[in-house]
């Protein structure tokens, strides 16, 4: 909270110059984002040195800090698929735009108006995907796999209820919020039908993100990566660029849920049926005591 604030709050004083305050323009955005977080930061570190918080370094704890190339080998291995599947989501929204820009200016505004509200729907799918994923490291490592299956039950169901209600209120909601971006009593009308067609499916798109939280937890980290893949690049694309003569612009819209929904059967298979509970993080695991892995179900 007080990163967003002081951001919200220094931008428009840095960028037009009000009192003290030098007027920088655009540069002035990149300077309060830069001192809100230094300030943030500060603040974070006092509150866990303050508080005696078991996460702070003492002085004998330095040797800590000591790089471990092992560990260091894994942050490489592991974090390049993750940052892998953050350029494959990126990439397949400047594909979708492209087959959205052939459809004029109303339908691309109505577009664009409809991811502003996508965002916060999916805000929620990839809170929660996040948390389950540290939660089911730590009950991995402790070898308690009946807990890491109530995780990733809980996840899902957390992910229904947060998604679900804000899809409800987005899709009742839709003509006021889509006002909040578009003028055009056209434009909206397109992005009501886009909504009716789309927003539903992050929904479902949140139980994949949970489950593959879950199953990166352990180390498997490629399989989300194709699953990824295969349901942005091999189903959604391509899909909607085969469908656009007959079905015109809603093939877009249906590519949506279509893919959705593959991305989710890949996930609860490979969750059921693969190997992800005898992945490693690292190369040499660290002895816990032992625990036989249940189905998941």
């Amino acid at each position: 909270m007080l990163s967003v604030t002081l951001d919200a709050s220094l931008n428009p004083l840095l960028i037009f110059g009000f009192g003290p305050f030098p007027k920088m323009g655009i540069a002035g955005s990149a300077t309060a984002t830069l001192i809100a977080q230094a300030v943030s930061l500060a603040a974070l570190l006092i509150h866990i040195y303050r508080s005696k918080h078991f996460l702070r370094i003492q002085r004998h704890e330095l040797h800590y800090l000591k790089l471990d190339l092992d560990i260091l080998r894994a942050l490489i291995i592991k974090g390049l698929p993750m940052g892998l599947q953050m350029i494959v989501l990126s990439s397949s929204v400047l594909a979708m735009i492209s087959l959205v820009n052939r459809f004029g200016s109303q339908t691309s505004a109505a577009y664009g108006a409809c991811n502003q509200l996508w965002n916060y729907v999916q805000m929620p799918a990839v809170a929660v995907g996040q948390a389950v994923s540290a939660m089911a490291a730590q009950n991995v490592g402790a070898r308690k796999w009946d807990r890491v299956r109530l995780i990733a039950l809980s996840g899902v169901g957390l992910n229904f209820l947060i998604s679900g209600t804000l899809i409800a209120l987005m899709l009742l909601f839709d003509r006021q919020l889509l006002g909040f971006f578009l003028a055009d009593p056209e434009a909206v009308a397109i992005g009501r039908h886009i909504n009716t067609l789309v927003i539903w499916s992050f929904a479902i798109f949140g139980v994949t993100m949970v489950l593959s939280g879950v199953v990166r937890a352990t180390g498997a980290v490629v399989p989300p990566l194709i699953i990824l893949f295969i349901s942005m690049w091999l189903i959604r694309f391509p899909l909607a660029k085969a469908m656009l003569d007959s079905w015109g612009a809603d093939a877009i819209w249906r590519s949506f849920p279509i893919s959705s929904v593959v991305a989710l059967c890949l996930s609860v298979a490979y969750y059921r049926f693969g190997n992800w509970k005898s992945a490693h993080m690292l190369r040499v695991a660290v002895a816990a005591p032992a625990q036989a892995a249940p189905k998941p179900s």
